[in-house]
């Protein structure tokens, strides 16, 4: 493999120009190579603003380049799988923005092809790549919590819909609970020792809609031409796990409530720990004690990126799996099945 490794972007908006590829200009041994995005104008201004060598016309073309190493997949949710399956075809190496799809079934398939090809393939579940979330891990894989039996996380957002793909159903393939749930789950999941899912029990809520609140601003999408508003604004769900341990998931985009950020807070029969606010509870001496590890921060996209190029050319496992993408879909998944049945579901 050449001393640099050759990035191709699938998809060119938001979450590529903002995070993949600056993350992507901090490593001195990749070079972006090629961009395609369904919007050919875009995947242009693109290539000549980042310094991409080749802005291709599609998909076929992208990961049909020999000289190609490996992918960023950035599309929208439906987009991932054709991506992703088209890649591994292609031999390149592939990290995956979160979620992985948009149903079970599509993680199976790209699962087949990943395997099949024998490719590196990475989850974007860049909360894993917190300085914090470093921590919290080793501490957990350390025993320092004990037994860890249950979990509450969650994202909520009072005014926070985005203006765009994210609330058309055939692009996203849900709300708050696909878009941001995804984020809080995985991290806490992972916090937890990554236990089998076993059931969910779930209600999701479509009461706010398209608010015309004065006073807030809305975060847009790159593409807001055809605004529709077809998924839930706020869930709130139960996964149990086969080991006994339990979580309980809060999400919103829309809510008459306070705001709170990324939380993920998880209790063991030692201590807990809490991501945001960052603080171990646990005991000394027989007294509690608060305990806030000290760190310098640290930017979890280029750590999630270096993690990618470093798993490339050594060989290596990633810390966020093919089988931990199929994991959260199921549960993601089974948040929505189960409130559509109105009943808990198995996983």
């Amino acid at each position: 493999m050449a001393d640099k490794i050759r990035i191709g972007i699938i998809g060119a908006g938001n979450i590529a120009q903002s995070a993949h590829i600056p993350a992507y200009l901090e490593q001195d041994d990749v070079e972006l190579y090629a961009v395609y995005d369904i919007n050919e104008s875009r995947a242009k201004e693109v290539a000549e603003k980042f310094g991409f060598k080749h802005a291709v016309r599609s998909l076929d073309e992208l990961v049909g380049m020999e000289e190609l190493d490996a992918v960023s997949v950035c599309t929208w949710n439906n987009g991932h799988k054709d991506a992703v399956i088209a890649a591994a075809n292609a031999g390149k190496h592939i990290l995956c923005e979160k979620p992985m799809a948009m149903t079970v079934e599509e993680t199976e398939a790209m699962a087949e092809a990943v395997r099949k090809n024998n490719v590196v393939f990475m989850m974007g579940f860049v909360n894993r790549f917190r300085i914090e979330s470093k921590i919290i891990k080793e501490l957990a894989d350390a025993g320092k919590f004990g037994e860890i039996y249950y979990a509450k996380c969650g994202i909520v957002r009072r005014r926070g819909t985005p203006l765009g793909w994210f609330t058309d159903l055939s692009k996203s393939g849900g709300g708050p609970v696909i878009d941001l749930g995804v984020h809080a789950i995985d991290v806490t999941w992972y916090y937890m020792g990554k236990p089998e899912p076993e059931s969910v029990s779930a209600v999701t809520y479509s009461k706010i809609g398209d608010y015309k609140t004065k006073g807030v601003s809305r975060w847009e999408a790159l593409d807001t031409d055809n605004l529709v508003f077809e998924t839930e604004d706020s869930a709130a769900a139960l996964i149990r796990f086969k080991n006994g341990a339990s979580m309980t998931v809060d999400v919103t985009w829309a809510i008459n409530g306070k705001e709170r950020s990324i939380f993920s807070e998880i209790y063991g029969t030692k201590a807990g720990a809490s991501l945001d606010p960052f603080c171990i509870y646990g005991e000394e001496a027989g007294y509690l004690m608060n305990c806030t590890p000290v760190a310098e921060p640290e930017n979890m996209f280029n750590n999630e990126i270096r993690h990618f190029i470093d798993c490339i050319k050594l060989g290596q496992q990633p810390i966020a799996t093919l089988e931990d993408g199929m994991a959260v879909q199921k549960i993601l998944n089974g948040i929505y099945d189960s409130a559509r049945l109105g009943r808990e579901v198995k996983l």
